[in-house]
C-alpha cells in the first residue's frame, strides 16, 4: 500500500534546529529522522512513499531523491506558497494518491505491525480507519471515545472526560474521502476525521505500543533514547 508522509510543518517548537531544516531532517542518532522512518516502513514491506512537504521541503528531495538507493520508490508534492493544513496537503496531491493509502506525520515514529492495520482497514468495509492508543492523558490530550472496537467520537478541539484513547497518528484512507473536500480551502485532517467518525465511515484499530515524536525537545530526546535501544 502507498504511504503518504505529511512533512509540511514549520517545526517552530524545535527552535534553531529547524531554522534552516524541515523537521524530518533533524539529526537523530547521526541520521536524518526521516531516514529512521523510511527504514521502518521498508521493514514492514511498504516501499511506495509520497512525501508532502512545505517548509524547506526541497531539502528533503535532495536528501532522499527518488528513494532508489534505499530500495524505495519516493515521490514528492510541494504544498505551494500557502499553508494548506494537513488535509489540504492531501487534497493538493490528489492526482498522486492511489485508491487507498496509509497516511502518517513526518515527525512521528510508529513502531507497530502495519500489515495488521492494512488488513483491518480492508476488512472493515469503510473508506477510512484510524489507529488509536489507550492514552489516558499520558502522552498528550486524549481525544477519542473507543468502545468495543468502535470509534464513537473523535474531537481534537473539544475533549471530554470520557475520552481515554488518542489518535495514534496513522490512518488508512480511500482516495474518495479526500476527493470529497473542496480544493480551494485549507483543511485540517482532524476536521475530516471528525466528520468521518460522525458519519460512521471510519473504523478504529487499537494499537498497544506508544508513539514517539520529535515535535518538541522532550519528544526528540525520548525518541533518540528509544531508537538507540532499538535493535
Amino acid at each position: 500500500m502507498q504511504v503518504v508522509i505529511l512533512a509540511g510543518g514549520l517545526g517552530t517548537r524545535l527552535g534553531k534546529l529547524t531554522a534552516a531544516l524541515p523537521k524530518a531532517l533533524v539529526p537523530v542518532n547521526g541520521k536524518p529522522f526521516l531516514a529512521h522512518v523510511l527504514a521502518l516502513l521498508k521493514g514492514n514491506d511498504l516501499g511506495r512513499i509520497l512525501i508532502l512537504h512545505g517548509h524547506h521541503g526541497r531539502k528533503l528531495e535532495k536528501a532522499f531523491g527518488d528513494g532508489s538507493r534505499l530500495g524505495l520508490q519516493i515521490a514528492y508534492r510541494h504544498d505551494g506558497p500557502h499553508l494548506l493544513g494537513t488535509g489540504g496537503a492531501l487534497r493538493n496531491a490528489l492526482q498522486l494518491l492511489e485508491d487507498e493509502f496509509l497516511v502518517l506525520y513526518g515527525d512521528t515514529y510508529l513502531d507497530i505491525d502495519y500489515a495488521a492495520v492494512v488488513q483491518a482497514f480492508r476488512a472493515s468495509g469503510r473508506p477510512a480507519l484510524m489507529t488509536v492508543l489507550r492514552n489516558q492523558g499520558r502522552w498528550d490530550t486524549s481525544n477519542v471515545i473507543f468502545r468495543e472496537g468502535k470509534l464513537l467520537r473523535y474531537d481534537k478541539k473539544n475533549p471530554v472526560p470520557e475520552m481515554d484513547f488518542i489518535d495514534y497518528g496513522l490512518a488508512a484512507l480511500r482516495r474518495e474521502v479526500v476527493e470529497e473536500r473542496p480544493a480551494e480551502h485549507s483543511i485540517d485532517l482532524a476536521d475530516l476525521y471528525s466528520r468521518l467518525v460522525g458519519e460512521n465511515r471510519m473504523a478504529g484499530f487499537e494499537v498497544s505500543h506508544r508513539f514517539y515524536e520529535i515535535g518538541t525537545p522532550q519528544g526528540l530526546a525520548e525518541t533518540e533514547r528509544y531508537l538507540s535501544a532499538r535493535p
